[in-house]
């Protein structure tokens, strides 16, 4: 069993914000593969599949971001997942340069809200997949920053981007071990 939470805003003028990375790579993956059937569940549009006889649940929080443990911890618990091995959480990270990617086990929410509050709901034992979406100048452009939306060579970047996330989501529905997860997708540069 699998659940894979892209985290964002819900609503029109959130849809194309750097804060809402884990909502676009979703939509696009599931796009990707046909999969349309969302339905509202556990405070957010959620998805459950089926892949070579496992389960594997797609779940975009409409909590809004500061509350996304809330959506989380629900289907947590309803399908008894085990947040150490079957919870993957796609998210933006401002302290990296854009498009770069990691992957870690578990650690400090880093400052971003969504991962707190994930946090207080599950505890810190789950695989967070960050993605880099850079910086402003100042910190107190920050939250016009992230809520703004994609540069041109922005969007050129995450189109780049995209093989390497749809491949990554392919080698956790593989099971492919955390650590060879980390070992093949985190950026070397």
């Amino acid at each position: 069993m699998k659940l894979i939470v892209g985290l964002g805003n819900p609503g029109e003028q959130y849809k194309l914000t750097r804060h809402n990375i884990g909502f676009i790579f979703i939509d696009e993956y599931l796009k990707e593969k046909k999969i349309t059937n969302f339905t509202e569940k556990y405070k957010s549009l959620f998805v459950n599949t089926n892949y070579n006889g496992d389960k594997v649940f797609y779940q975009k929080p409409l909590t809004f971001m500061n509350l996304s443990g809330e959506a989380v911890g629900e289907a947590v618990r309803f399908f008894k997942i085990d947040p150490k091995t079957e919870l993957f959480v796609i998210y933006d990270d401002m302290d990296m340069q854009f498009g770069k990617l990691k992957i870690k086990q578990n650690g400090s929410a880093g400052g971003h809200n969504g991962i707190k509050s994930i946090i207080s709901h599950v505890g810190n034992e789950f695989v967070r997949i960050k993605f880099g979406i850079g910086k402003p100048k100042t910190k107190e452009e920050t939250l016009g920053y992230v809520l703004g939306k994609f540069t041109p060579e922005e969007k050129e970047v995450l189109r780049d981007s995209r093989e390497k996330i749809f491949n990554l989501i392919d080698d956790i529905k593989d099971n492919m071990p955390i650590q060879k997860l980390m070992n093949k997708y985190n950026s070397k540069k």
